[in-house]
């Protein structure tokens, strides 16, 4: 058997021919190439799950973060409003203290009955008197019963502060535990990563210097038909917008979502990385590194077309209408999930190109890039509207 020579794997775009001369050579070692295949076989489907386990967690952190704003912000909406009310408990305890020195002083208060019958006037000048002691004694009590009315809704706002408060530390400790959760999911397939890549050179080792080639081989044309691909959908998709379309029409938006997301293609995966301005450093193990994931890009894309997302797959999901896979266009959005029949068990979002294609942030170590739709957790689409 001939040795091949390092010229032979300077070329970066091998062909289909050097595809198959080289696993031609392989077929020679058919009982250790097919034990060593299914072993990479399964590291790749180990790698797969892991990746899936890791997003899974860094949406599920994503998702309470967005509870944990909303919690906040009820909790400072409660508490306003707990405020406001015990200004109006302090002013109608001014405004009933006020009635009873007004009182006082015009001498008609309830223990004043004598000088009102000896008064000027004779029977009609007490018979005046008499109407405003009666008008007085029911402003006094409307006004107590206002003072009283005010307390209740004070003390029913300070109760819905309460329970704002208490739903607001939950929401913290769930956050905190989330991102712990997705940090060591991360760590768990960063560190298997390592360790299958390793196990995979080893085992291509074994397969002798003609299967080694031909793997490289294989994967440089991979790399190069990704390549091709992400030019020919920068050309295909990111130039135009739809002729003869509103400006303000979905379709358009759909087509300005995917420009913006094409923009960035060959860019690095980062756990909670983009923001509506671009690619960002991200949290955790994606601190080190700027760019996206999966829900940040799609957060980005859209913003640009106009529309307001989460940074979280759970709300992108139900940001609009759901559609039908063979109805999908341009700038939609598609999910994939552990559990295809449970929304809640969304891992992963794309933006629907056309033609069964996506532009993804994939996982850590990934990089922004064009690839199918058609995967076996994919669950569903979403149009976004404004």
């Amino acid at each position: 058997m001939s040795v091949v020579s390092p010229g032979a794997f300077a070329d970066p775009s091998p062909s289909a021919r050097d595809v198959e001369r080289s696993e031609n050579r392989v077929r020679e070692q058919a009982s250790v190439v097919g034990r060593t295949k299914a072993l990479l076989a399964q590291a790749d489907g180990e790698l797969d799950r892991l990746a899936v386990a890791a997003e899974a967690a860094i949406e599920h952190y994503h998702g309470e973060r967005v509870k944990l704003r909303r919690s906040q912000e009820l909790y400072g909406e409660t508490q306003a409003r707990v405020a406001a009310a015990d200004r109006r408990v302090e002013e109608t305890r001014g405004e009933l203290a006020s009635l009873a020195a007004q009182i006082y002083r015009g001498g008609t208060g309830s223990g004043r009955m004598p000088p009102a019958l000896a008064g000027h006037g004779g029977p009609q000048g007490y018979m005046d008197r008499a109407v405003m002691v009666e008008m007085l004694a029911r402003r006094r009590a409307a006004m107590v019963e206002r003072v009283r009315a005010s307390r209740i809704v004070a003390d029913v706002f300070r109760r819905q502060a309460r329970v704002a408060f208490v739903e607001q530390s939950a929401a913290t400790k769930r956050a905190d535990e989330a991102k712990r959760a997705a940090q060591a999911a991360v760590a768990r397939q960063r560190a298997s990563v390592q360790l299958i890549e390793t196990e995979k050179r080893r085992l291509e080792e074994l397969l002798g210097r003609a299967q080694a080639h031909a793997v490289r081989v294989k994967r440089a044309r991979e790399r190069a038909l990704e390549k091709a691909e992400a030019i020919k959908a920068r050309a295909e998709f990111a130039g135009s917008v739809l002729p003869g379309a509103e400006p303000s029409s979905a379709a358009v938006r759909g087509a300005v979502a995917v420009r913006a997301a094409l923009k960035w293609l060959g860019t690095p995966y980062a756990w909670g990385g983009g923001t509506v301005a671009g690619p960002s450093h991200g949290v955790a193990q994606g601190a080190g590194t700027v760019g996206f994931d999966c829900s940040g890009l799609v957060m980005y894309a859209w913003h640009q077309a106009g529309v307001r997302l989460d940074h979280w797959t759970g709300t992108q999901w139900a940001s609009g209408p759901h559609i039908p896979i063979d109805a999908l266009r341009r700038g939609d959005l598609v999910f994939f999930a552990k559990d295809t029949s449970d929304p809640a068990t969304i891992h992963h979002v794309g933006i629907y190109l056309g033609k069964g294609r996506m532009v993804e942030a994939p996982f850590t170590g990934g990089r922004v890039r064009v690839s199918s739709i058609y995967r076996a957790d994919l669950i569903g689409a979403t149009r976004p509207t404004v």
